[in-house]
């Protein structure tokens, strides 16, 4: 498929591709749901700019929900199905219930197994031993004697009824092998769906679940009305061992492993190679018996497969390559999360969508997060190489439900209960642009990180998650010094490079790898002689390579090629992402930390014409930048994108100094002013040397609201009169309050309202906050803005748009008049503070658990009150500007 062109781009940036909007993960509990509230929050969804749902079937909250896969449920998909259609959304089901695959259907035959190792020691005696399964299921496959303490030499037993341990010389040990069913029961599972999960190596385990569970779905709903069947991580916790597998080794590695098989236990000469051969085997059986078979059972009936592979069984990068459509989840666009290893699989197959489970642990617990933390996690996402947005999620609620109404156990919940929710279309829109801009061209990635399969495989004689030793082997430095030297990368495995050109890789770096297998050896020779660098990082598997260790690599990186976009004043929190098209390149630059960055970027290719555009606003005339270097300034968690365009010129062929157009500043006239850290930036074009500012002392007039969260009702509070304040002005608490008007009257100047000024308003600078070490994993950014969340605005009557992310100013000149102006800003906080104060919660719980048994446990809802702090902390100021550019 041919590149588009800069102009192809630019037309679609406008008006991009429906598509790409964001999705949302969709659960439903019991499956307890209902047609009406279906078709209000498939439209709340559409409303606020969502491209659709994934519905997923989870644990029940009250007494009496009907069972998974009955009747009800199965006409409810299809009409949640219709609904989707009617309103032009996209919907896929997730083929089981919980996660993983499993449920009542899944029998001990079916059911994932594990190698239990049972290890006694012994004297010198002979000794007879009755076999008898110490569980249902149990079978003992393999039996071993070890001559002394420590034992080595270990020789196996003939297996029967009664094993035989003959006489020993001295001290010996005796390990049996059992398989055994795991018992892993199937994660938060709805009502009538509790049981195993199933055998991963077992096409036939497979092929039954999805019968049994895919078949009644689809049966129900045709399959042109699914965007994809979708299948969660894969957590099937200790899964090492399938009844075939010796049979199906044997096949595969050319020996009989059962002699062998206690080397997956002790260490001797020999384990490690004996583990790799186990590994590659237990992968491979994943590969052909659960994905490619659900694979296939999709495409037989013209649905798209859709995974997160990665997890336990031990899936390799590769493996993700046999569904139809790659997810990953996870931030950190400096390490790898599973989302780097989802985007890299994508790249390598030279796929243009790849999704990611977005916003699972975002600002923890439910109801606290802000549009502000969503576009944040959003652009780490982005950074890491996704363009397909699944967010997790939006919990099903009942209009009858009590107090804030269901929600998950954990992660957000995004859903129009929170009181923010005025400004998610603006997010969605935002989001949307971006995820079709990186789907275009193809990505430029200078640097291969190659994954120490074999090293990995031989450390583990048990079941384990190969993504997860993969990024605890490599560590956090390499990937960082990677991405902050101004280079992208992807991940590459053994597999990978069968379908590897040599001269696709500028730069290999082997990541502290002490075994390489033959055709990995191979490759790096010849991407040796095409001219590509190999840096070997505490790697003596490939003396050949450029030796170094994590601290001197970026030094050993740049010799080797010159970075794709050198950065200056970045502080390290400044990435970005190029994708190249057909007659130019275009350069995604976010800003992921709480200061404002004015940053200088030079990208290797340099061409004629580079072009800024903003995202938020594609309206406004692009920023054009001269010379070798474009320097942006950013705002807390703000992006960019930079077009270049026109003939590559060569560095003699650039001179002058860099300067951005003095109309604009970093990101279009709306967004324009006093910045967050409160220095004023010059209005170049009026004539004077700063613009003019208005402060908006007041006096402010508040009015305090029952807020979204509440679904008894919206708006002032009855009874509540307007009482004037002092800004900066807190809510506080209590009682639980989550949104409030504030209003005051603003006179503008004659002067302020000609053609060639814009009137901006301004909420004043952000605060830095600390990070809770508590929740590593949960993101959030580390900024208090000075509205606590967002503010919807108007000017006596006339909405003029949502302030909700850094620089928290809006362009008021359409509505602004000479003379008085009533300005009301109604601010929405989150809704903490009605989950804090909601008698309700613990009973929907209880209720749960009593009739349902313990199938999950709220988290951090002791949190939810965390730097919580609404209200309005600045005094605004307006200032008049000149007026930009607009397209």
């Amino acid at each position: 498929m041919p590149r588009p062109s800069v102009d192809d781009v630019r037309t679609g940036f406008a008006a991009p591709d429906p598509a790409a909007r964001p999705l949302m993960r969709w659960w439903w509990f019991g499956p307890d749901v209902e047609e009406a509230e279906i078709d209000r929050e498939l439209r709340a969804m559409a409303d606020a700019g969502l491209g659709g749902a994934e519905i997923a079937f989870v644990y029940p909250l009250r007494e009496g929900s009907p069972r998974f896969l009955s009747e009800v449920l199965l006409a409810r998909v299809r009409h949640a199905a219709e609904t989707a259609r009617d309103l032009g959304l996209r919907l896929d089901v997730t083929l089981t219930s919980g996660w993983s695959y499993g449920g009542s259907h899944i029998g001990p035959e079916h059911a994932s197994r594990t190698l239990h190792w049972d290890r006694r020691d012994i004297s010198p005696e002979p000794v007879d031993v009755t076999v008898t399964s110490p569980w249902p299921g149990d079978e003992l496959v393999a039996a071993f004697v070890g001559e002394g303490f420590p034992p080595d030499d270990w020789t196996p037993l003939p297996l029967g009824e009664v094993l035989h341990v003959p006489a020993g010389r001295g001290p010996r040990t005796v390990l049996l092998a059992w398989s055994r069913v795991t018992g892993q029961q199937v994660k938060r599972a709805s009502a009538g769906a509790e049981g195993p999960v199933l055998d991963h190596y077992s096409a036939e385990a497979a092929r039954h679940h999805l019968d049994v569970v895919g078949g009644a779905l689809l049966e129900a709903v045709p399959a042109e009305l699914l965007g994809s069947v979708f299948c969660d991580s894969l957590e099937v916790y200790g899964a090492d061992w399938t009844p075939d597998l010796p049979q199906e080794f044997a096949r595969r590695r050319g020996y009989d492993p059962l002699p062998l098989l206690h080397r997956l236990h002790v260490d001797e000469d020999g384990s490690a190679d004996f583990r790799i051969d186990m590994g590659r085997t237990l992968t491979e059986l994943v590969e052909e018996n659960f994905v490619a078979v659900c694979r296939e059972w999709a495409r037989a009936r013209g649905i798209p497969f859709r995974l997160q592979g990665y997890g336990q069984p031990p899936v390799t990068l590769s493996s993700q390559l046999g569904a139809d459509l790659i997810e990953g989840e996870g931030w950190g666009w400096t390490g790898l999360p599973q989302t780097r290893w989802a985007s890299s699989a994508a790249h390598l197959d030279g796929r243009d969508l790849v999704s990611s489970e977005i916003w699972t642990w975002v600002h923890s617990p439910s109801f606290r997060a802000t549009p502000l933390d969503l576009k944040g996690e959003a652009h780490e996402h982005l950074l890491l190489g996704i363009n397909q947005f699944v967010g997790h999620g939006w919990p099903y609620s009942p209009p009858e439900a009590p107090g804030m109404g269901w929600m998950f156990y954990a992660a957000g919940a995004l859903d129009d209960r929170n009181p923010w929710w005025p400004a998610m279309p603006e997010l969605t829109r935002y989001l949307t642009r971006l995820s079709w801009l990186l789907r275009q061209g193809e990505p430029v990635a200078d640097v291969a990180v190659y994954l120490p399969t074999s090293d990995l495989y031989a450390a583990h004689g048990e079941g384990f998650d190969l993504w997860r030793a993969c990024r605890d082997h490599i560590g956090p430095e390499i990937p960082a010094a990677i991405r902050r030297a101004g280079y992208d990368l992807d991940l590459v495995d053994d597999q990978a490079l069968d379908m590897l050109e040599a001269c696709s890789a500028s730069v290999v770096v082997l990541p502290r790898v002490t075994r390489l297998p033959q055709a990995a050896r191979a490759w790096l020779d010849a991407v040796r002689e095409v001219g590509g660098t190999v840096i070997a990082v505490d790697s003596p598997a490939y003396p050949d390579g450029v030796a170094t260790d994590a601290a001197s690599l970026p030094e050993v990186l740049t010799r080797s090629l010159a970075p794709d976009v050198a950065l200056e004043g970045d502080g390290g929190e400044i990435g970005v992402v190029h994708r190249r098209l057909a007659d130019g390149d275009i350069y995604f630059v976010a800003n992921t930390g709480p200061q404002v960055r004015t940053v200088g970027l030079t990208p290797r290719t340099r061409r004629a014409r580079c072009e800024q555009w903003d995202p938020r606003d594609p309206g406004a005339g692009p920023t054009m930048h001269q010379g070798d270097m474009a320097t942006v300034t950013l705002h807390p968690y703000e992006a960019t994108v930079l077009v270049a365009s026109g003939a590559v010129v060569s560095d003699a062929a650039v001179s002058g100094p860099v300067t951005p157009d003095p109309d604009r500043g970093s990101s279009g006239a709306g967004r324009e002013g006093a910045g967050c850290d409160g220095v004023e930036r010059d209005g170049a074009g009026t004539g004077s040397a700063r613009p003019e500012a208005l402060r908006l002392d007041g006096p402010w007039r508040f009015t305090p609201g029952v807020g979204r969260g509440d679904r008894d009702g919206e708006g002032e509070v009855e009874g509540e009169e307007p009482v004037e304040v002092r800004l900066p002005h807190r809510w506080g608490t209590e009682p639980p309050l989550v949104s409030g008007t504030y209003e005051t009257t603003v006179v503008v100047e004659p002067g302020w309202c000609d053609d060639a000024s814009s009137l901006v308003l301004d909420l004043g600078p952000s605060r830095i906050l600390e990070n809770s070490t508590r929740q590593a994993a949960s993101y959030r950014v580390l900024l208090a803005p000075p509205v606590r969340e967002i503010a919807v605005v108007s000017v006596d009557g006339r909405q003029a748009g949502v302030i909700w992310d850094a620089p928290h100013r809006l362009d008021l000149t359409d509505v602004l008049r000479a003379g008085e102006n009533t300005l009301r800003l109604e601010v929405h906080g989150t809704a903490a503070p009605l989950v804090a104060a909601d008698p309700h919660a613990a009973g929907i719980v209880a209720e749960s658990c009593r009739v349902y048994g313990r199938r999950f446990d709220q988290q951090d809802l002791d949190l939810a009150l965390d730097q919580v702090d609404a209200g309005l902390h600045a005094v605004p100021v307006l200032h008049r500007l000149a007026r930009g550019p607009r397209r």
